[in-house]
């Protein structure tokens, strides 16, 4: 759904202050973070929706790997996970148990258990994990936090939307589609863990929104503006073929729409806005770091084997518009 029209569905919800909430949903953050007591808090997230790839083991990867991130996210350790399931009264033989033991695969992975879930009867698959993890209540890597003169690094390449598309038309070939799905399927522990390491300012994980759409979000709960060298951002394989109208999904547009008048677009070719508007599943982490701290983040998430880390732009006072694309 557009980012705007789900804020304007929402707007009339108001929920009780409680001293215990250290992040709410008023910052629209990656999870919810309840302290416990002075040195431990809880972090709470929830995630599902339909398959965006054919094979169900790699579905259930994938939608794990989606969840689990918004603990990442966070700075938080997860800890456990129950799943979220829906499915269709006539559902291939099989695809269930896979899509689960896929799930259960990155669970392990990720060494939060999943230890039960609920499911319901509806008219397509759907799946996710709701995930709870522990970080300490200093500790919290918020999306509201940036800071000017911060470095922003990217730990996944973009395009997903465009291949995950394309993969369901049947243009992909197969070394493109396994190549998307292990993408989506990595776990961003690694990354989460050079950035406790290092000491960051602020983080978001991208999905639905793009990165358009979490860098507005990161930018405006911070009180900052956000400068995207567009030129820098990494993408993934075959990328450039496949980013066509007839690959290009429907939550670009709506993202797109949502950042029109938010962004002042000063530079990037067409293509190049186009995928940064690209809705992504199970993205990378989008990091804040000092620019002071910048060297060590990037040594740090290459000791944790993250493939792609790359420097994408730079926070700067707040402007006219909340992210720049130069």
């Amino acid at each position: 759904m557009d980012k705007g029209r789900l804020e304007a569905l929402l707007a009339p919800v108001r929920v009780p202050d409680d001293p215990r909430v250290l992040v709410s949903s008023a910052t629209a953050d990656d999870a919810g973070v309840v302290k416990i007591r002075d040195d431990l808090a809880l972090v709470s997230t929830v995630d599902f929706f339909p398959p965006m790839v054919d094979d169900p083991t790699w579905f259930g990867r994938v939608g794990a790997a989606n969840s689990i991130s918004d603990i990442y996210a966070m700075g938080g350790v997860p800890v456990s996970a129950v799943c979220v399931y829906s499915l269709p009264a006539e559902v291939p033989e099989g695809a269930p148990a896979a899509i689960l033991q896929g799930a259960v695969e990155k669970c392990v992975e990720a060494d939060a258990p999943l230890v039960g879930g609920h499911t319901v009867k509806d008219t397509e698959i759907k799946f996710g994990l709701a995930v709870t993890g522990t970080v300490h209540p200093d500790e919290i890597v918020s999306n509201a936090s940036a800071q000017v003169g911060d470095v922003l690094v990217l730990t996944k390449p973009l395009g997903s939307g465009f291949l995950c598309t394309a993969l369901k038309g049947g243009r992909l070939d197969d070394d493109e589609t396994l190549h998307v799905m292990e993408i989506m399927a990595s776990l961003n522990r690694g990354a989460a863990e050079a950035m406790v390491d290092v000491g960051v300012s602020s983080a978001t994980d991208l999905t639905g929104f793009g990165l358009l759409g979490h860098a507005l979000g990161m930018a405006e709960a911070s009180g900052v503006s956000m400068r995207i060298d567009a030129a820098n951002v990494p993408w993934m394989m075959n990328l450039e073929k496949h980013a066509t109208p007839q690959n290009t999904c429907g939550g670009l547009n709506t993202n797109m729409r949502y950042a029109q008048d938010r962004v002042a677009w000063t530079g990037g070719t067409d293509l190049q806005r186009s995928v940064l508007a690209d809705p992504q599943t199970s993205g990378g982490l989008l990091i804040s770091v000092p620019a002071a701290r910048a060297d060590a983040l990037l040594a740090g998430l290459e000791a944790k084997g993250v493939a792609t880390r790359a420097v994408v732009g730079e926070v700067v006072a707040r402007a006219d518009k909340a992210v720049e694309v130069v």
